[in-house]
């Protein structure tokens, strides 16, 4: 019993893989689901359509012998008359019986003609319907396939423009902007060390003692220039 058991739970692990598989391929090739739905509606309209035609062939079958038991009724309906009409009183009986067990055929017939009137519109309808699933079953394909190549297209493109990342000319332009920031601070920290240099400061002070003294120089030109000025106006 236990073996049983674990056979049956394996049938259906094993059930439930191939299961699994097979809509992870009918996911990925979507044209292969579409096409075996397909067929199998085509397999199942030939079915449908060769049991339309067996019960629209028995529905010719009924009426061609509701057609003749009437005719036969109709003329054993004219013997009957020709058998009243004779005195033929033996042989009207017997046509009676005959013409009562046609009567009661023929009302059974139209029963059985009236129902596979009905059964053949059934099938012929059902017939259409499949027959028009299919036929929005193909339309629906390639539309469903149409889509999906156009969404494939544009993932592509997605993906190629994704490819086409600007991340590594951002990290050239990072690295060369990072070398000119390097190099300006490089450049401001000579000249701060120049300045704070003694040598510098020393030239700077020459320079400034050297401004001072030729405006010394000046203002002395200045105050002899106007002594010989004053001493001239006094001798005249």
């Amino acid at each position: 019993m236990a073996d049983i058991n674990f056979l049956g739970r394996l049938s259906n692990l094993w059930s439930g893989f191939v299961s699994l598989w097979i809509t992870d391929v009918e996911k990925r090739h979507p044209e292969i689901a579409y096409q075996n739905a397909i067929d199998s509606m085509i397999e199942k309209y030939g079915r449908l359509k060769s049991a339309t035609a067996a019960i629209m062939r028995r529905r010719e079958e009924i009426s061609s012998r509701l057609e003749g038991e009437r005719g036969e009724l109709a003329a054993i309906a004219a013997d009957l008359n020709a058998a009243l009409a004779t005195g033929q009183d033996e042989l009207g009986i017997v046509l009676i019986q005959k013409k009562n067990a046609l009567e009661a055929s023929v009302k059974t017939l139209e029963q059985e003609m009236e129902q596979a009137r009905n059964d053949a519109q059934e099938a012929k309808d059902s017939l259409l319907g499949v027959k028009s699933e299919i036929q929005k079953l193909k339309d629906e394909k390639d539309r469903m396939l149409a889509q999906m190549q156009s969404a494939q297209a544009r993932l592509k493109i997605q993906n190629q423009l994704e490819g086409l990342s600007v991340d590594a000319e951002v990290r050239a332009l990072d690295n060369v902007r990072e070398h000119i920031k390097n190099t300006v601070a490089e450049a401001r920290m000579g000249s701060e060390l120049r300045d704070s240099d003694l040598d510098v400061k020393l030239a700077r002070l020459r320079q400034s003692s050297g401004a001072i003294t030729a405006r010394q120089q000046l203002e002395e030109m200045k105050r002899a220039r106007a002594g010989q000025g004053e001493a001239s106006g006094k001798s005249m």
